[in-house]
């Protein structure tokens, strides 16, 4: 058995993981597409606006995390969304999520941040039960809200 390795997402890196992009984004329901998603990753880690955490074995990519910078007013500090994690179908259960988890809070810790943040649908069982085991709190005092304008 070949042993995962997490690191952190290079340009080069964006063709490959690509893949892996739209398989997530298949998961959640939405047309597959590749090149939108090679456009849309490049242009976040060119522009520094996300950090994104891969695992591979061999050089295939088998899963990632990705974080967006955001603030908190009330604490006067940053924070990250823990936006999108995904690990590709046949490897789950390997520990490759809680992998990923781990190196995005080593991330948030290494930069002042006074936490994470995410949100996953309330009937993504498994996921719901992997943010517990590694130390999420579920909200219950506040309602989320979104304003959809597409």
């Amino acid at each position: 058995m070949t042993t995962n390795q997490t690191r952190r997402a290079r340009t080069e890196d964006v063709p490959n993981l690509a893949t892996v992009f739209d398989q997530y984004r298949v998961f959640y329901r939405k047309a597959s597409d590749v090149t939108g998603a090679v456009s849309f990753l490049a242009q976040r880690l060119s522009r520094s606006e996300s950090v994104i955490f891969l695992s591979e074995t061999q050089d295939k990519i088998t899963g990632f995390a990705q974080l967006y910078p955001l603030f908190s007013s009330t604490r006067m500090q940053s924070l990250w969304l823990l936006n999108d994690l995904f690990v590709v179908p046949d490897l789950r259960g390997m520990g490759i999520s809680k992998a990923l988890i781990e190196a995005s809070k080593t991330h948030a810790t290494q930069t002042g941040a006074c936490g994470l943040c995410l949100e996953t649908e309330k009937k993504n069982t498994i996921a719901n039960q992997l943010y517990l085991a590694t130390n999420w709190e579920l909200n219950q005092d506040y309602n989320y809200y979104f304003f959809n304008l597409k």
